[in-house]
């Protein structure tokens, strides 16, 4: 699950249209499977994506702050853990992979196919599921649970055809 956070739902900084409707549907993909990994942006407040440091993004997600906490809706109990990623300026941290440590906390559980839904779309659930598939995993992206920033219409659909042709699986 990637980056349902308050910061990215309607009335965040940086909301995602219609954002809060994968909550629902994140609960019931946890539900169903045996290990839940949650990511989060967790960002200090001078992170080189915010548009004062020279970035595309409005500040968001800072660490401790209640637009980075996961939204309210959610049923972290179904969460065996949750990453924090982005925490440092030299990187971007769009993907959950990146900088965190999942790849071995996948492995130590013998994951094999990744499972990936959240928030954005054409950001980091792309980036988490890329680096997925680059680390060898089989990777299913539930395009039902996500939603898109579009800050370019049809960006959402971009990353789709993106992500079929590195051979993650769709599923509505």
């Amino acid at each position: 699950m990637v980056d349902v956070q308050n910061d990215f739902c309607p009335g965040g900084a940086l909301a995602v249209p219609h954002g809060d409707e994968v909550v629902e549907t994140v609960n019931q993909l946890a539900r169903r499977i045996p290990f839940v990994v949650a990511t989060r942006d967790w960002h200090p407040a001078d992170h080189r994506s915010f548009a004062e440091y020279g970035g595309p993004w409005p500040v968001h997600c800072v660490r401790d702050t209640d637009g980075a906490q996961l939204h309210p809706g959610l049923d972290t109990d179904r969460f065996d853990r949750v990453i924090e990623k982005g925490q440092s300026n030299d990187t971007d941290g769009y993907s959950g992979f990146e900088r965190t440590g999942l790849e071995r906390l996948l492995r130590d559980h013998d994951v094999e196919r990744v499972r990936v839904a959240g928030l954005a779309l054409d950001y980091c659930v792309k980036a988490t599921a890329l680096d997925a598939r680059r680390a060898g995993f089989d990777v299913v992206v539930h395009r039902g649970a996500t939603r898109a920033v579009e800050v370019r219409p049809g960006d959402g659909e971009r990353a789709v055809e993106e992500l079929r042709r590195a051979g993650v699986q769709i599923e509505e």
